[in-house]
């Protein structure tokens, strides 16, 4: 499938069929593009956390307002991010690049966060939006639907995962067979309200 063509039809489903399951090789094939998503200075900070366990599906539907969509996908990822993944060996994530490189974007990882709150956690969102769209994206490709989320309890559901205190959790990705139409597109705002060119 063309991106254009996945961009065109992705649709956030929310009915899904709660028979179907995913293949291993299907969420694995799914994770490594996910894996493949951009961060700044490649650190690579978002940690998917697949719920697979049909229990534990459960008690966050309850903190998921009761959506369907959280135990009738095959597949629910709880993105999560970790804050700290830029102080923790970061060389790791230059390893191969030329020495100099590695030396210079250690140094420059270090600058940018050190002491930034505020940064370390806005990153995270960023990152994790970006990978939640490769998610979705992939998945439209190999055939199934997906709903993007955040009509939840997040400490909630970071206590029913054992979020480290460390992390963040920033959205969902619920991902299966839709067996319901989603709406017709409506309400699209034109590109000359939402394109600025140059300045506001």
């Amino acid at each position: 499938m063309k991106v254009s063509l996945a961009i065109e039809k992705r649709r956030a489903v929310k009915a899904f069929d709660p028979n179907h399951s995913m293949s291993e090789a299907e969420i694995e094939k799914l994770m490594t593009l996910a894996a493949l998503s951009p961060t700044a200075f490649n650190i690579q900070h978002w940690r998917f956390v697949l719920v697979r366990d049909p229990d534990l599906r459960r008690q966050v539907r309850a903190v998921a307002w009761d959506q369907a969509q959280v135990t009738d996908a095959s597949l629910l990822v709880v993105l999560t991010a970790d804050l700290k993944a830029w102080e923790k060996d970061p060389a790791r994530y230059w390893h191969g690049a030329p020495q100099a490189l590695q030396d210079y974007l250690v140094a420059a990882i270090d600058r940018y966060y050190r002491g930034n709150e505020q940064v370390q956690r806005d990153e995270t969102m960023r990152s994790c939006g970006i990978a939640a769209m490769t998610l979705m994206l992939a998945a439209q490709e190999m055939g199934y639907e997906s709903c993007p989320m955040d009509g939840f309890d997040f400490d909630a559901v970071g206590k029913l995962v054992n979020l480290p205190p460390d992390h963040v959790v920033s959205m969902f990705v619920a991902i299966g067979k839709g067996i319901q139409a989603p709406l017709a597109r409506v309400g699209k705002l034109g590109l000359d309200e939402v394109v600025v060119t140059n300045r506001f």
